[in-house]
């Protein structure tokens, strides 16, 4: 779990950089000067990253909260109070963390929807799967129609609608350069849109927890060696399923596609990402029964343990080199620059995070959110759960 947290991670940050670095992130405002390789570079993350890593990270969430259950039952206390501490944590963390930091924050979204599971805790295995279809269902047809009535707008409306948004972007732009009270005037003038589209994303947030809290209630992770056919089948058609959808979603971003079909493709990828999800988990799975793969998971592991306290210093190092707490590169940077940043950034983190781990039992927000959620500081003896 801590091998797939820390590839998460990687995916995680990609995503944030580009959303960091400037207005233009991904397609969501055209860049009139974006050059080709711009545009492709964009491209390829909108494929094999947007959308599919905080789904994995949500997959864990729900997969380690069985976890958090049993670490309970074993202490025999109550694992409500907990857990809602828990949440309570994950909570302050998260509105800090948009405030001052980044509004595409996932650590709100996760601390409320935490409720719902710490609700369902007692359901069934075959009941939260069904939870899970049904919402996904629901939430990808309502989806989809939605994108498919955006394709009846003209071309002309469709450009004035994108020229309505460009109108405010020298306004972020000028927040996000200005001082330091400038940047958390301009995260809070942002948190409204962001709420929006967590609110959006949040259906599909809560159907990986029901998927990671149906797999942690059989204790699938803990036995893969009897689930081999069944991950070769997933690996093959969520792949399948999800890489056409999300390289359709990508020829939006790398404008291939005229802008009449942005919110439409965009669907489109949503609603294939978990596909892409589930076929990254299984091949890291699959990979990781091999030799190589084992190798390639004692790498990623160590960040993946320190997962949370990885998370938020991303942002911080982000914001002070794109925004006016430091640097102020906001706009002023290529995405293959941010994309190359973003993943020396990350190989210093695998460095550092290997370092930490081998000398702590917990990373400084991990052993924060422990003590929140058990209400004293942990013991040395106690295996660290912080980000699970």
């Amino acid at each position: 779990m801590d091998a797939l947290r820390g590839f998460a991670l990687m995916g995680i940050l990609l995503v944030n950089a580009l959303m960091m670095a400037g207005p233009y992130g991904l397609g969501g405002v055209t860049d009139p000067g974006a050059s080709a390789f711009d545009r492709t570079v964009e491209g390829v993350v909108q494929t094999f990253a947007v959308g599919k890593f905080y789904l994995m990270f949500s997959f864990l969430f729900g997969y380690s909260f069985t976890l958090q259950l049993a670490s309970a039952e074993r202490a025999g206390t109550s694992a409500v109070p907990r857990l809602l501490r828990r949440s309570l944590g994950l909570l302050v963390l998260g509105v800090l963390h948009a405030v001052l930091l980044y509004t595409g924050d996932i650590l709100t979204t996760y601390a409320v929807l935490g409720l719902i599971l710490i609700a369902a805790r007692n359901c069934t295995p075959g009941a939260a799967l069904r939870a899970a279809r049904i919402l996904y269902g629901c939430l990808s047809a309502l989806l989809l129609l939605v994108g498919a009535g955006t394709l009846l707008m003209s071309d002309a409306e469709t450009a004035e609608a994108d020229a309505e948004l460009a109108e405010g972007l020298p306004e972020l732009i000028a927040g996000y350069r200005g001082d330091a009270s400038s940047v958390v005037r301009t995260n809070i003038g942002e948190l409204p849109d962001q709420f929006l589209a967590a609110l959006l994303l949040s259906g599909f947030v809560m159907a990986a927890f029901l998927i990671g809290l149906h797999c942690g209630k059989r204790r699938l992770l803990a036995d893969t060696g009897h689930h081999l056919v069944q991950m070769r089948r997933i690996l093959l058609v969520g792949a399948a399923v999800g890489l056409p959808g999300s390289l359709f979603a990508a020829l939006t971003v790398s404008g291939l596609l005229g802008p009449r079909w942005s919110t439409f493709s965009q669907m489109v990828g949503v609603v294939a990402a978990p596909g892409l999800t589930a076929a990254y988990i299984c091949g890291m799975l699959l990979l990781m029964r091999t030799a190589r793969g084992a190798r390639i998971a004692a790498v990623f592991a160590p960040a993946g343990r320190m997962a949370l306290t990885n998370y938020l210093s991303q942002s911080l190092i982000m914001a002070l080199v794109f925004t006016g707490y430091g640097l102020a590169l906001y706009d002023r940077l290529s995405p293959a620059v941010v994309v190359l940043g973003a993943l020396l950034l990350y190989a210093g983190q695998l460095v550092l995070s290997t370092w930490l781990t081998a000398r702590y039992r917990y990373a400084p927000v991990e052993w924060l959110l422990r003590t929140i959620t058990l209400a004293r500081p942990p013991h040395d003896r106690e295996r660290s759960t912080a980000t699970r």
